[in-house]
């Protein structure tokens, strides 16, 4: 029985300490347009293709639940949507397999705003992979950033 509540205790230690690590990007972008506007081209989940940069090409699953965009340089990054909130202009994905260096990654964009400017909050947490800390944040915020850029050339 002793054995069993040291373990169960190392576990869990294990456990917070996993979760204590992950790394969290916050950016944010300023969008001249209206919410709904903006909503309509980012809250289409295949739609990054026509907006972001670095997506020459995005694929949707039949159920529409998973993309796999194919970047510029041929690589792919495979997501999954893992949640949907039309009236909250905002969408939760996660990747599953990419050339990025993340893992554990879950996403959440959200648009916001009003008298015809938007707010976009692009937000993550993960954990680095192959990278420090430090490299994985700027490679994700680098994305974020480029994707606001991105969208507001659509208008």
């Amino acid at each position: 029985m002793r054995v069993l509540s040291r373990f169960a205790a190392g576990a869990a230690l294990f456990l917070f300490s996993a979760t204590a690590q992950a790394t969290e990007v916050k950016e944010t972008g300023e969008i001249n347009a209206a919410p709904d506007k903006v909503w309509a081209a980012i809250g289409d989940f295949c739609g990054i293709g026509s907006w972001h940069p670095a997506v020459t090409k995005c694929d949707l699953s039949e159920d529409k639940k998973t993309r796999i965009l194919t970047l510029g340089n041929g690589a792919t990054i495979t997501e999954t949507q893992e949640a949907w909130d039309d009236a909250g202009m905002s969408y939760s994905y996660r990747i599953q397999e990419s050339p990025l260096p993340v893992q554990n990654y879950l996403s959440t964009i959200k648009v916001s705003g009003a008298d015809g400017k938007s707010t976009i909050e692009w937000s993550s947490s993960f954990e680095p992979k192959g990278a420090t800390e430090d490299e994985a944040k700027a490679v994700i915020s680098g994305i974020y950033k480029a994707g606001f850029e991105g969208i507001a050339k659509k208008f």
